[in-house]
């Protein structure tokens, strides 16, 4: 996260030149800062350096020591500073997660952001990069921000969410695999931001999603370029928790259950309409005993056969539910998942381009259902194409059968899967390699197709 006008809604660096113009009468009230920024050093790493030597100028005092003014003046700017209570919640949360952990990187002043953390007992849990002396060794510009984004990101495999508020922070959100612009009041957010934006989106593609703090202030650009997000919106907020690291991978392998629908899956004299039949099974069978569970049940309710009217149970959310068929091999299945679901939206998709924005828009699930999953290469485009489409969308993969060395670790489709939240249900995992062609293809033998192959 940045720190001025994205925590809070103050621009500490002009407090502090407020706060030291009060102290010492004969300096002009204006922040030098502005004057710096608007010349022809623009936001340069010199002018931040340049920045950096002039609060060290500043609290040059004879009473006392520079580190000793320093630290008074530090507290008084902190003191003045209203962090926004959605970001202190949300901050909060964070810090009860051992997977999540939060980080202030602000080309303000450092010491500052660690006074107000410390206020609302954030101190242990959020740490902070930010200049402002000499003696810190090094200056924070919207490049930094960027290349510390990017560490997260590929050195250390994290999954990094962004937020930030100005043209500054721009190379962070872009470096970033979630980008979230804060968006404050007309008369103090930033007035570039606009343009800067407008111009990512439309030269280099770029993705993000806006939040309002306060709530009443008025959108950015628009909800089609910037979508937006509420940081009380239970979904939202459990997508920025949820744990990656690691595929989640519900199977039933070793199941008599699995034994019984693979059976004629794999015998060689069944095909056409007894094929799809048993695809259909598979499918009905994952989608009740695997992806409720992981997706969770809701309560409803529905006439009693004597009369009276008790509870039922369906899928959580199933009316903002897509289920993809991944065309040709995926449909019978994804049939059998949509029997379970019958409130869900159903898709066919050839190709991951098959499946459009308005297949995803406020919908909290999308089922993406094959029947083998082999290299995962496909998968891949998919998942890949679907969280281009909707950030937080949660993401099941439904297949019949899974080669078991593409949910390892370090295989791609697992690290892909893991980066994005993505969970598997499948009929059995297998330790064949063998892909399968002409007669033996899936596609071909549910269609009756094989002598065309």
């Amino acid at each position: 996260m940045d720190g001025d006008k994205t925590l809070a809604a103050e621009d500490t660096g002009a407090l502090f030149w407020q706060t030291l113009a009060q102290n010492r009468l004969c300096l002009a009230k204006s922040s030098p800062l502005q004057e710096l920024f608007s010349s022809s050093l623009g936001y340069s790493d010199t002018a931040f350096h340049q920045a950096t030597l002039l609060y060290e100028a500043a609290t040059d005092d004879e009473e006392a020591t520079d580190d000793e003014q320093f630290e008074i003046m530090c507290d008084a700017v902190a003191s003045s500073v209203i962090m926004r209570p959605d970001i202190i919640s949300l901050l909060r949360l964070a810090a009860d997660q051992r997977h999540v952990g939060a980080l202030v990187v602000t080309c303000g002043l450092g010491c500052v952001w660690e006074k107000v953390l410390e206020r609302h007992g954030l101190s242990k849990t959020v740490d902070v990069i930010g200049g402002g002396r000499i003696s810190n060794g090094f200056v924070v510009t919207a490049a930094a921000k960027a290349a510390i984004v990017s560490q997260l990101r590929n050195a250390a495999r994290l999954y990094v969410w962004a937020f930030g508020d100005s043209p500054l922070d721009l190379p962070m959100l872009k470096e970033a695999d979630q980008a979230i612009v804060v968006v404050g009041d007309k008369q103090t957010r930033s007035s570039s931001m606009d343009e800067a934006l407008s111009k990512a989106i439309h030269d280099e593609d770029f993705q993000a999603r806006q939040v309002l703090l306060p709530s009443q202030s008025p959108l950015r650009l628009d909800e089609d370029k910037l979508p937006l997000v509420r940081l009380d919106d239970e979904q939202f907020v459990g997508s920025i928790m949820r744990h990656r690291r690691s595929v989640e991978i519900l199977h039933a392998t070793e199941k008599d259950a699995a034994k019984l629908l693979t059976s004629p899956t794999r015998d060689a004299s069944v095909a056409g309409p007894a094929l799809r039949e048993a695809h259909g099974l598979v499918g009905r069978y994952l989608a009740t005993e695997f992806v409720s569970l992981l997706i969770g049940l809701e309560e409803y309710t529905i006439p009693h056969v004597q009369g009276h009217h008790t509870i039922g149970h369906r899928l959580r959310n199933e009316h903002r539910t897509s289920i993809v068929a991944l065309m040709r091999g995926g449909e019978d299945m994804a049939f059998g998942v949509n029997a379970t679901f019958p409130r869900a939206m159903f898709i066919h998709a050839t190709s991951a381009a098959d499946i459009k924005r308005h297949h995803l828009d406020h919908q909290c699930t999308v089922i993406l259902v094959d029947s083998v999953v082999n290299n995962g290469k496909t998968l891949m485009q998919f998942i890949e194409h679907v969280r281009d489409l909707h950030a937080s969308i949660r993401i099941v993969v439904v297949a019949g059968v899974v080669q078991a060395e593409v949910v390892v670790e370090m295989h791609a489709l697992a690290k892909l899967m893991g980066r994005h939240g993505a969970s598997i249900v499948a009929l059995r995992l297998s330790e064949n390699k063998f892909t399968g062609t002409k007669t033996t293809d899936t596609g071909n033998r549910l269609f009756n197709t094989t002598h065309l192959a």
